[in-house]
């Protein structure tokens, strides 16, 4: 149960001092019956309205996200925009946070939730959850490459990864350039970047195209996002188990 307070303001309604005024005035309702006291306990049972409107209790929120290159995967930054900041006000509820950061010139899928144990549970090392990527490279990704990854690959500084799966797009020689998809089921700092780099290639560009059997909805344009259908929330936490 919750403060009837607390359950308005989680759910936008306004901010605790603004619900307290609309409580004091009369205009919120509990069960039918008008309610003047923020103290009172709800439960999602409750019919909760205001003015007349329902006010349903939803205690988990998720957004796909379409992330544009140049904001933080973060969930506040005094100097720089967030994810969180693309959010309309209406979206913005407690505790939200992204699962998995991107690099802030990364883009693509990005989910955005305040469900902490479905969070714990993509992120844990022991779930392998696999996330594919496009990358664009400066230098000619081979066959080679594809088997280093394959391989699983120690870097410089003695880290050790577990094998990927890297996918030729593109190889132009002339150029000195190439395109590839690559699966990871880790998801530590830099990854695709350092992987690339330990066989002498650089990233141009990089995006996420999915986690686990979330896919990066191709509808949506940079900065946008929705929420999750029913089926990829089922699917998603299916997949974290």
């Amino acid at each position: 149960m919750l403060r009837l307070d607390k359950f308005l303001a989680n759910m936008k309604v306004g901010s605790r001092s603004q619900v307290h005024e609309i409580i004091k005035k009369g205009q919120v309702q509990v069960n039918g019956k008008i309610c003047r006291t923020a103290k009172q306990k709800v439960k999602e049972s409750d019919e909760v309205t205001v003015n007349g409107q329902a006010v349903v209790y939803q205690e988990f929120h998720y957004f796909l996200l379409n992330k544009p290159a140049g904001v933080l995967s973060a969930t506040e930054d005094r100097s720089q925009k967030t994810v969180l900041d693309l959010l309309k006000a209406k979206d913005r509820y407690q505790n939200l946070a992204p699962i998995g950061r991107l690099d802030k010139d990364t883009t693509g899928l990005l989910l955005i939730t305040n469900d902490g144990q479905l969070t714990h549970q993509l992120l844990a090392p022991d779930h392998h959850v696999p996330k594919v990527y496009y990358a664009m490279l400066a230098g000619v990704a081979t066959q080679e490459t594809a088997e280093a990854f394959a391989k699983g690959l120690t870097l410089k500084d003695g880290t050790e990864l577990k094998p990927g799966k890297l996918r030729i797009l593109s190889q132009d020689f002339d150029h000195d350039a190439s395109e590839i998809e690559v699966t990871i089921t880790e998801g530590k700092y830099h990854q695709v970047k350092r992987m690339v780099a330990s066989q002498g290639m650089k990233v141009l560009a990089l995006k996420r195209l999915s986690m686990g059997p979330l896919k990066l909805d191709e509808n949506l344009a940079p900065a946008a996002y929705r929420e999750l259908t029913v089926e990829e929330l089922a699917k998603l936490k299916g997949s974290a188990l």
